[in-house]
C-alpha cells in the first residue's frame, strides 16, 4: 500500500536521474513530501558508466558523495584513444595513443550503474523520501490548475496519486514526453550502439614493455575510458568494480541486427587485433543495444509544474559521456524552480527564470550534437582526432565545466549572456565541423588518413594549459581570450594538415563565428 497519496513532488523513475533529483530536493528542502515511483524491483547493468567532470562535480558538491564514489566505484584516469591501421591489425602497444600521463586534476569516475542506483534508492529512502519499487505509473493527467494525477499499480493493487510537481525521470519510455508529444527525432546523426559486460578482460597495465608503460609514467591506462577509433565507428572499454568490464560499439554499423546480438558483437570484436588482445577468452555477462541513440525534446520544463530529466528528455551520443552532465544541469534547474515555487515566489518571476533554463538546455543539447553530426568518418585518423581533442576538450573545460563549478548556470545574467551568444557559438561549431570534414576529405584523397596511426603518442594537454584554473574566478575577457587561443591552434593545425601556407595566421574570435568558412 502507498504511504501517502498526495505529494508536493512526484518523481517517475528511480534510476540515476530520478534518485539524484529526489535526493537533491529533499536535502535542499527537507519539508517537501516527495514520492519516487520505480517500475522495476531490481537494478541491472546499464550503459552510461563513465562520468566526466560536470557530473562528477555534481555528485561530489551537491551530494557529498566523494568518499562513496572512491570506495565503491572506480576513479577514472581520463580519456584514452588508440588508433589502428586500415587492416585493423596493429598490436595494441604499437597503436598511436592520446591519453594522460598522470591522474586528472579534476576527479571523474567509472560507475557501476546497478550498484549506484541501488545505493541511491537506499539513500533517498533514508532521508524521508517515499520510495516505491515495482510501481507502474499509468493514466497520467497533467492539471496545472490543481494537482497532477496518476494511477500507480503495485502488487496487484491500484492507487490514485496527486502531486503539485510531476517529474518524468523514466528514461526513454518518457511518460510525459509521450503524452505531450515532446520527442524530436534526430534528423542527421543516425548511429546505434551495442554493448556487453565481460569477465576476464586482460589488464592493459600488464601488457607491453617497460618502455611502453613508462611512456605514460606508469599511470594506469586501465582506469581510463579506453577508446578504439575506426572510420565511422568506435569502441569503448570501461573498468567496473568486481572484475567486470564494459565494452561497447558505437556507429552506423551498430544499427545492424547481426552485430546487435551477443554472438554477432563478439564476432565483430574479434576482427580488431588490439581489442582482442584485451578480450581473449573473456566471458560475456550480459548484452544490450540501441538501434538509434540520439533524440531531442521540444520542452524540458513547464510553467505547468512538470519537467523532464535524463533520457526522458534527450539523448546525444556516448562519446564524451554527456548524459550524466545533462542530468546534473536538469536536476539543478528543476530543484531551483521547485524551491522557488514552494518559497512563494510569483508565477511571473518563476516563468522568466524557467525560460532561461529552457533556452540554456536547448543550447546545450544542440552544441553537443554538433560535436558528432557528420564527423564519424574522421574518427579513425590520429591526425584528425588529435585536432578534435584540442577543440572539444579545451572548449568543454573553458566554456562548460568552469562555469558549472561556480554555479554560473544558475545566474540569470550569465544565462542571458549565453542566450545572446548562442547563435554565434553554434555557428563556430558548425564552421569547425565543416573544417574537420574538409581535412578528412583531403587526407583521404592524398592517402594520408592513417599516416600517423602507428607509433605516435600525445598526452593530450600540450595545448590545454589552463586545467588548474578551471572552476576558479576568471574574467569574461580571460575566457574569451582562451577560446580564441583554442580556436586558432586548431585552425593552424587544420591548415597544416591541408598543406596550406596559412598555418600561422591568427584570427580574431569574431571571425570564427561568422558564416564564412574557415578553409
Amino acid at each position: 500500500m502507498l504511504q501517502r497519496r498526495t505529494y508536493d513532488v512526484a518523481v517517475i523513475g528511480g534510476g540515476m536521474a530520478g534518485s539524484l533529483l529526489a535526493r537533491q530536493l529533499k536535502r535542499a528542502r527537507p519539508s517537501l513530501d516527495i514520492g519516487l515511483f520505480e517500475k522495476s524491483t531490481e537494478r541491472s547493468y546499464k550503459v552510461g558508466e563513465s562520468l566526466v567532470e560536470i557530473a562528477s562535480n555534481h555528485l561530489i558538491r551537491r551530494h557529498q558523495l566523494s568518499g562513496y564514489l572512491y570506495e565503491n566505484h572506480v576513479p577514472k584516469n581520463g580519456l584514452r584513444y588508440f588508433f589502428d591501421d586500415v587492416e585493423c591489425e596493429t598490436p595494441l602497444t604499437q597503436m598511436s595513443e592520446i591519453g594522460p600521463i598522470n591522474l586528472p586534476f579534476h576527479p571523474a569516475f567509472q560507475i557501476d550503474r546497478a550498484r549506484l542506483e541501488t545505493d541511491l534508492l537506499e539513500m533517498v529512502a533514508g532521508i524521508g523520501v517515499d520510495v516505491y519499487t515495482g510501481a507502474r505509473v499509468e493514466a497520467v493527467e497533467l492539471d496545472p490548475s490543481r494537482q497532477h494525477r496518476f494511477v500507480v499499480e503495485r502488487d496487484g493493487e491500484k492507487s490514485d496519486v496527486e502531486a503539485r510537481w510531476l517529474i518524468d525521470a523514466g528514461g526513454r519510455a518518457g511518460v510525459i514526453a509521450k503524452q505531450r508529444d515532446l520527442r524530436l527525432p534526430e534528423s542527421e546523426h543516425h548511429v546505434g550502439s551495442v554493448w556487453a559486460r565481460f569477465r576476464g578482460v586482460a589488464d592493459v597495465d600488464q601488457l607491453g614493455t617497460e618502455e611502453w608503460r613508462g611512456r605514460v609514467r606508469h599511470t594506469s591506462r586501465r582506469l581510463s575510458t579506453l577508446h578504439f577509433w575506426y572510420p565511422g565507428y568506435w569502441f569503448w572499454v570501461i573498468p567496473l568494480r568486481g572484475g567486470v568490464t564494459s565494452v561497447g560499439l558505437v556507429g552506423d554499423i551498430a544499427r545492424g541486427r547481426e552485430v546487435r546480438t551477443a554472438d554477432g558483437f563478439r564476432a565483430f570484436l574479434r576482427k580488431h587485433r588490439g581489442i582482442e588482445e584485451l578480450l581473449g577468452n573473456a566471458e560475456i555477462v550480459d548484452c544490450g543495444s540501441f538501434s538509434q541513440i540520439a533524440y531531442g525534446t521540444k520542452q524540458f520544463f513547464s510553467t505547468e509544474r512538470w519537467g523532464l530529466t535524463g533520457e526522458a528528455a534527450t539523448s546525444a551520443d556516448p562519446f564524451y559521456s554527456p548524459g550524466s552532465d545533462f542530468i546534473a544541469l536538469e536536476n539543478d534547474f528543476l530543484c531551483d524552480l521547485i524551491e522557488r515555487d514552494f518559497a512563494g515566489e510569483g508565477d511571473d518571476s518563476i516563468a522568466e527564470r524557467l525560460d532561461l533554463y529552457e533556452g540554456f538546455m536547448h543550447f546545450r543539447h544542440e552544441s553537443a550534437m554538433l560535436l558528432y553530426r557528420g564527423l564519424y568518418g574522421g574518427m579513425g585518423s590520429f591526425d584528425l582526432m588529435r585536432m578534435k581533442w584540442d577543440l572539444d576538450i579545451g572548449c568543454y573545460y573553458n566554456l562548460w565545466v568552469s562555469p558549472y563549478m561556480q554555479d554560473q548556470h544558475l545566474d540569470a545574467r550569465f544565462l542571458r549572456r549565453q542566450q545572446r551568444m548562442r547563435p554565434f557559438v553554434l555557428q563556430a561549431l558548425r564552421n569547425f565541423s565543416l573544417l574537420f570534414r574538409q581535412v578528412e576529405a583531403s587526407l583521404r584523397d592524398r592517402g594520408l588518413y592513417h599516416r600517423a596511426n602507428v607509433g605516435g603518442f600525445s598526452y593530450g594537454l600540450e595545448n590545454i594549459d589552463f586545467v588548474d584554473q578551471v572552476g576558479t574566478t576568471r574574467s569574461r575577457r580571460d575566457v574569451l581570450r582562451k577560446t580564441e587561443q583554442i580556436f586558432n591552434r586548431v585552425l593552424c593545425r587544420a591548415h597544416e594538415l591541408l598543406g596550406e601556407e596559412e598555418a600561422t595566421v591568427h584570427r580574431p574570435l569574431q571571425s570564427f563565428m561568422s558564416e564564412q568558412p574557415l578553409a
